[in-house]
């Protein structure tokens, strides 16, 4: 019954539970990793090829444009379609509780003695639960569907795109620097900022936080090196053709 318990301290008007702070929480901690990844790779590539800080600045503000706004979009329509597919069963199982009460009642009862409870207790708390709140527990206990918490795709977009773009100012300052050692400054900061993020979304995920890390800032050095040389090759054969 602890998750049960757990439903009925939800508060009636809270909007934004668990499971939405969770969602944006996730959202914002990938996009800040998306936003490191994608434009230090960008800008590094460009800083392979140009030493030109007005044409890093310009690729740097397009890449951070462009990937917030995609970052957002994608993030909508992928909540969008979890949400349109929770409101879906939500409304599946009314019906069922409206055509079929008994029935319903008769698998509530099931679903609680295969979580331990003896058939008396069971079919006692299945007819308390139904009278309390019949919609809400079986959303719950059939498809983990809190119907007070369902997931808010604007807040999941707005949380990707803020993060994308503070992620991104990162590679975006550093490579900007003047010093002659911008290069080295950038990769020390964007590899330092990919442990951080990969130790969040390890901590969120409950998963193991030095494997995270390991493997964002791994990534994010390869990225990095390989867009750096491929502008390196780039602005090498430009140059040697002008």
């Amino acid at each position: 019954m602890a998750e049960l318990a757990d439903l009925s301290h939800h508060e009636h008007g809270d909007t934004e539970g668990l499971g939405n702070r969770l969602n944006w929480l996730r959202a914002g901690v990938l996009g800040a990793n998306d936003g490191i990844v994608s434009v230090a790779g960008l800008v590094m590539g460009v800083a392979g090829a140009t030493d030109d800080r007005s044409a890093i600045l310009i690729a740097g503000i397009a890449a951070v444009a462009a990937g917030a706004l995609s970052m957002g979009a994608g993030e909508y329509v992928s909540v969008s379609t979890q949400r349109d597919a929770e409101l879906a069963l939500v409304t599946a199982e009314q019906h069922d509780l409206q055509r079929m009460p008994e029935e319903e009642l008769r698998h509530l009862t099931a679903m609680l003695e295969e979580r331990g409870m003896s058939p008396e207790t069971a079919a006692t708390a299945a007819r308390e639960l139904t009278e309390w709140n019949a919609l809400r527990v079986h959303s719950y206990l059939e498809f983990g569907i809190d119907v007070d918490d369902v997931t808010n795709p604007w807040s999941a977009a707005a949380a990707s795109m803020v993060a994308f773009t503070l992620g991104a100012l990162l590679p975006m300052l550093t490579i900007l620097l003047p010093s002659p050692e911008r290069i080295y400054v950038t990769v020390l900061a964007v590899l330092v900022a990919l442990a951080v993020t990969g130790w969040g979304s390890a901590t969120l995920g409950f998963a193991n936080w030095r494997r995270a890390a390991l493997r964002n800032v791994l990534g994010g050095a390869f990225a990095m090196g390989v867009t750096y040389l491929i502008g390196s090759l780039i602005g090498t054969q430009l140059g040697t053709q002008l």
